[in-house]
């Protein structure tokens, strides 16, 4: 009999899709969108920030800071409905308690089930560890040969992007803005792909594991970058990136857009050599980078084609757009 499977994480349920396990999805969470099919699946999950505040980063900070300080959840689970399903397994993460439901809440729930389900909590903090994540789902969903294959077919992907990154030059600097207010900047796997790209992100770079040595070339997996941090405006202003990425997480390109505009009201801003010269883009961030799933391999080819101006690398229908906040100079 075939498993039955829930997803409560957007990427893993991408993933899971990827290796061909979309036929054994039974629920979701509120956040599944991708692939369009699984938004027929029942929605198991809601959020406790309504969607007034969709656009507004400052004050979704402000509920998300004052949630968690309250030890109250931003999310809440439909007990019954899982119950209902009888799902064998349950995919959840415990990397980031903004992002999802948590797995405390999880396992709480899974364990008043009989038969009581397997949890499988994806937290990767490396690319590596995202394509690592889609060999887990494939021993736990019994499609193993298949994750395989899309393991293979994600890596010549980046292999074939990265034939057109020039390793021998430092590359630009590059500002990846994960939330504009407060300013946080991109961590984990996002500075890694900026510098595989051939650019630098400086404000959270990644280096080299211990013992790795220079981890350059064909061992830059071994490069690793920390978790997205907050920065100062004025650390922003006196970097003077070259280019800037604004990609705030869950945030679709009409709302990043909206962001962007108020970013560049900023005297601050405005000031930056990427504003004055036009390297601004505006990405997707509830599809893109945000989501540790197969299309980060769409990322690094946008990230090639862009930043070393090879558009014809950038995906067909790829999530983004220009962005001039003042006339070029």
């Amino acid at each position: 009999m075939a498993l039955r499977i829930i997803s409560l994480l957007p990427s893993a349920t991408e993933s899971l899709c990827a290796i061909g396990g979309e036929r054994l999805l039974v629920g979701r969470s509120h956040e599944c969108d991708y692939p369009l099919a699984v938004t027929n699946l029942p929605v198991l999950t809601s959020q406790s920030i309504g969607p007034d505040l969709a656009s507004d980063p400052g004050a979704i900070d402000a509920k998300v800071r004052e949630q968690l300080a309250s030890g109250n959840s931003l999310y809440a689970v439909n007990e019954r409905l899982l119950r209902d399903l009888k799902p064998d397994l349950i995919l959840t993460q415990d990397l980031c308690e903004v992002c999802s439901i948590d797995l405390k809440t999880v396992r709480r729930i899974a364990d008043t089930l009989s038969p009581v389900p397997e949890i499988v909590s994806l937290n990767p903090q490396t690319f590596e560890g995202v394509l690592d994540d889609l060999y887990t789902l494939g021993r736990a969903a019994g499609l193993e040969k298949q994750a395989t294959e899309a393991v293979a077919r994600l890596r010549e992907r980046m292999f074939a992007a990265a034939e057109f990154v020039n390793a021998f030059e430092d590359g630009p600097s590059v500002v990846f803005f994960e939330w504009t207010d407060p300013i946080f900047v991109g961590g984990h796997w996002t500075p890694q792909l900026i510098e595989r790209a051939g650019a630098r992100h400086p404000l959270n770079a990644p280096i080299p594991r211990e013992n790795a040595g220079a981890a350059s070339g064909p061992q830059m997996a071994e490069r690793i970058a920390g978790k997205s941090i907050s920065v100062a405006p004025e650390i922003v202003e006196a970097l003077n990136p070259d280019a800037v990425i604004i990609s705030p997480c869950g945030m679709n390109l009409a709302h990043t857009r909206e962001c962007a505009s108020a970013l560049a009201s900023k005297t601050w801003f405005q000031s930056l050599k990427a504003a004055r010269t036009g390297r601004v883009a505006l990405v997707d961030g509830n599809q893109m980078f945000n989501r540790p799933g197969p299309r980060l391999v769409d990322a690094f080819e946008f990230l090639v084609g862009w930043l070393n101006h090879r558009p014809e690398l950038i995906p067909l229908n790829f999530p983004w757009e220009p962005f001039r906040s003042s006339p070029s100079k």
